[in-house]
């Protein structure tokens, strides 16, 4: 009995340990993760949507309308007055995500002058730095829930300000369930980013 309890305890360390990096960045963004259409924001620069799958006829998928939704809201709202989208220009099947965020963004009434696109956030590290190099100094990242924790821990290691808005959940969806199963490993990924540009950052010149 006393083995099965060993492993037992094994099992559970190791589940905690997986999970660590995605602990953390959830304990960090709490209280500042907000249903898209709450109106818990304090205003900001701007609504960081990141970019996702778009089909081969341009349409977005699912999660990339819902994302240009939340910040679509958000502006009509007031929480914002312009729109970064970003996302790859050319990602892995040659289609442009930030043009079908455009297109979306139009079709919801955002006005042009509003929006602004990055074809060159290939990740949500390099969306983060070119929003804050391109001026954003305070953002509202717009993100499905299971990714916004990591999300909005990676703006914040590169000196944005952020809060984070998220669309209703789909819970019926496997791509939903898919989405937190794939965000242990990206936490890792994340932390280890972060941890390595700090250690840079701190090599003299």
């Amino acid at each position: 009995m006393s083995g099965v309890r060993a492993v037992g305890k094994l099992a559970v360390g190791a589940a905690v340990f997986a999970a660590g990096p995605q602990i953390v960045a959830r304990t960090v963004t709490t209280g500042d993760r907000h249903p898209a259409d709450s109106s818990a924001f304090t205003p900001a620069d701007a609504a960081l949507v990141l970019g996702a799958r778009v089909w081969e006829d341009g349409r977005p998928s699912l999660f990339l309308r819902q994302r240009v939704e939340a910040a679509a809201q958000l502006y009509a709202a007031g929480h914002v007055s312009r729109l970064v989208l970003t996302g790859a220009g050319r990602n892995r099947e040659g289609l442009d995500e930030t043009a079908s965020m455009h297109r979306t963004a139009r079709d919801l009434g955002i006005p042009e002058e509003a929006l602004l696109r990055d074809p060159y956030g290939h990740d949500t590290r390099a969306s983060a730095r070119n929003a804050r190099d391109a001026g954003v100094t305070s953002a509202i990242v717009c993100t499905q829930e299971f990714h916004l924790p990591r999300a909005m821990w990676l703006c914040r290691s590169v000196g944005l300000e952020v809060q984070g808005a998220y669309p209703p959940v789909l819970w019926t969806r496997h791509h939903t369930a898919r989405g937190y199963v794939r965000e242990l490993p990206a936490s890792w990924k994340a932390a280890l980013e972060i941890v390595r540009d700090a250690a840079l950052e701190d090599v003299p010149r």
